[in-house]
């Protein structure tokens, strides 16, 4: 799965990086493939996608999910598998809850807890 997930992963940056697909959504958007998730069958592919800085997630996904089919047959001739796997795209928020993380790791109190030596000496 992880294979197949990884060959469809650079199948769609190939066809995201030559700009093959047609929409006003994409026009000028740099879009990025960080996670390909495969189901055990082989037969649906999860594609997170995120956009460069983040603008316009949600219509870029949109368009891509009405390209679908489109996308399906650039990659099927990429990937050399009997069948060429439904691909359905969604943002991916990891980056957004890196950053959710950062924040609560720097925050006062989780700091107030760091600096803290644990010695009780009273």
């Amino acid at each position: 799965m992880l294979r197949v997930g990884e060959l469809v992963r650079h199948a769609l940056a190939d066809i995201f990086a030559r700009g093959d697909i047609e929409d006003e959504a994409l026009v000028g958007a740099v879009v990025t493939v960080p996670e390909v998730r495969m189901t055990p069958d082989l037969k649906l592919a999860n594609a997170y996608i995120m956009p460069l800085g983040g603008a316009y997630a949600d219509e870029i996904v949109a368009a891509l999910n009405r390209h679908a089919k489109f996308i399906r047959g650039r990659v099927a001739p990429q990937i050399n598998m009997k069948y060429a796997p439904e691909i359905r795209f969604y943002v991916d928020d990891t980056f957004e809850e890196a950053g959710r993380i950062d924040a609560l790791l720097r925050s006062e109190r989780v700091r107030r807890d760091l600096d803290d030596d644990g010695s009780d000496e009273d």
